[in-house]
């Protein structure tokens, strides 16, 4: 009998909304979201990420000076408890995810060896 590996992925991914880990982003996300001061905070420093991200891709050199806007703008985000409790809960979901994707991994792990 062949698996629809497509309704394995809804499957996993209607586990993963309803995971601790989700549930604690989706709150983290809200109080952030309900604190005027804290979203903008926060979405300056995704602002300035996304600019980075979108710079390195391209193979742009990032200069000193954005660098430390990184580096401010990151320690004054993890001043506000809310956006710090909000990255605490991202990290923790990125790592869910990582795991995830090892597991799913696997498979072609084992039919080429380490991908890495």
């Amino acid at each position: 009998m062949a698996v629809n590996i497509h309704d394995s992925a809804y499957e996993l991914q209607k586990t993963i909304r309803n995971s601790q880990e989700y549930s604690a982003l989706k709150l983290a996300y809200q109080e952030v979201n309900a604190d005027e001061s804290a979203r903008r905070m926060f979405e300056n420093f995704r602002n300035i990420q996304m600019q980075l991200q979108q710079k390195q891709m391209m193979g742009q050199n990032i200069s000193q000076e954005e660098v430390e806007q990184a580096k401010k703008s990151v320690a004054l985000v993890q001043q506000n408890p809310k956006i710090a409790r909000l990255m605490e809960a991202e990290q923790r979901m990125s790592m869910v995810i990582a795991e995830l994707n090892q597991i799913i991994m696997k498979p072609l792990e084992e039919l080429y060896g380490p991908l890495a």
